[in-house]
């Protein structure tokens, strides 16, 4: 178990906006899933127009479980319990039951939800405040994009150490292998969103024979510590990636980090065996993906196990050189509600490096 977790510093339920599923994993489990969100039980559906509910996994009526596993269903649009036959609209209001008018009282729990390219999320509010900010108002274009792809692991950890890896650029050469890596600007922050822009090159293995070498410039925006969507374009073939790292607390020691990744239209590649120029073109976004999707699902497990074992360091030693750390974790600690509970980093960068 992980001390992270457990470490009364830092909270394992941080606030902001966390991945609950996605639109196609809804629509392969008849529109109902019931799951362990940010510690609490809760089911997602959606109604024949769309709309989504992240709610309470119970009802309010005399408490059944909602989740398919005893018989709760959607029907006709409505979440249907399978206790009494209660009827729930996507705002969690009960709209119908078989005995008779519906209880105005008969009212879910609801979280408020964001979807983004067929990705739902949820805010998690402080003592269940409303939401204090917003994921990114625009939906990514999806002209000539392949179909996500989208992996999923669980292990013990938190999501402030899994997204201080976007700033933690020493790692990058150290664990991944990673070629040349260099800061592009420095880093941006306001508010909630933080901005890191760096490049790097690498070499990869395909087929265990072919070694394909790669320029990649990565630009990574992230909100709060639960979304971070991350533009990459590799230069040499002339390739754009978009990927989303999504890290979620589970029940307080585990988190789910999903990792979801989009290839973009290749008109004219900048090589011809590695942009596949002799395939059509809309042939070249899936193939690449797929290749590509397993390539960072390699670097996530290089990670895992670190991640799992280590314990988290509320004044770390920093090099001169690791600045960036410090002021990451002061933007980490407005997603707490007691910000002493990460102070971080109470002695400047140079007076640390000073003192090792």
């Amino acid at each position: 178990m992980t001390a992270i977790a457990n470490d009364p510093l830092l909270s394992p339920f941080p606030e902001g906006w966390f991945f609950v599923t996605s639109r196609k994993s809804l629509d392969e489990n008849s529109n109902l899933i019931r799951k362990v969100w940010m510690g609490e039980e809760i089911i997602v559906w959606c109604d024949d127009d769309t709309g989504v509910c992240v709610a309470d996994a119970f009802c309010p009526h005399l408490g059944s479980d909602l989740g398919p596993e005893v018989g709760g269903c959607v029907r006709d649009g409505r979440l249907v319990c399978p206790f009494h036959g209660f009827e729930y609209d996507t705002g969690g209001q009960c709209v119908s039951t078989p005995f008779g008018p519906a209880p105005k009282a008969a009212r879910l729990r609801v979280y408020e939800t964001r979807e983004i390219a067929g990705l739902i999320f949820a805010w998690w509010g402080i003592e269940g405040r409303a939401p204090q900010w917003h994921l990114p108002a625009g939906e990514p274009d999806q002209t000539g994009w392949s179909r996500h792809h989208i992996w999923i692991s669980r292990f013990p950890g938190h999501p402030q150490e899994t997204t201080e890896n976007s700033v933690d650029l020493a790692h990058l050469t150290h664990v991944h292998g990673y070629d040349s890596v260099s800061r592009v600007d420095p880093l941006e922050i306001e508010g909630h969103f933080l901005r890191s822009r760096f490049d790097f090159a690498t070499t990869r293995k395909v087929a265990k024979i072919a070694r394909l070498k790669l320029s990649v410039e990565a630009n990574a925006l992230i909100y709060g510590l639960g979304y971070s969507y991350v533009e990459v374009r590799e230069v040499t073939i002339g390739l754009d990636m978009r990927l989303w790292i999504l890290a979620t607390p589970v029940d307080g020691t585990h988190i789910d980090l999903t990792v979801v990744s989009q290839t973009g239209p290749l008109l004219k590649p900048g090589r011809w065996i590695a942009g596949l120029a002799f395939l059509p073109q809309r042939l070249r976004p899936p193939i690449i993906n797929r290749f590509m999707a397993y390539f960072e699902k390699r670097d996530v497990l290089q990670d895992v196990p670190i991640w799992s074992a280590k314990q988290y360091r509320p004044r770390p030693r920093l090099s001169r050189s690791e600045g960036e750390i410090g002021q990451y974790r002061a933007y980490c600690a407005q997603f707490y509600s007691d910000t002493s509970a990460t102070a971080d980093c109470d002695t400047t960068v140079a007076d640390q490096a000073a003192a090792n």
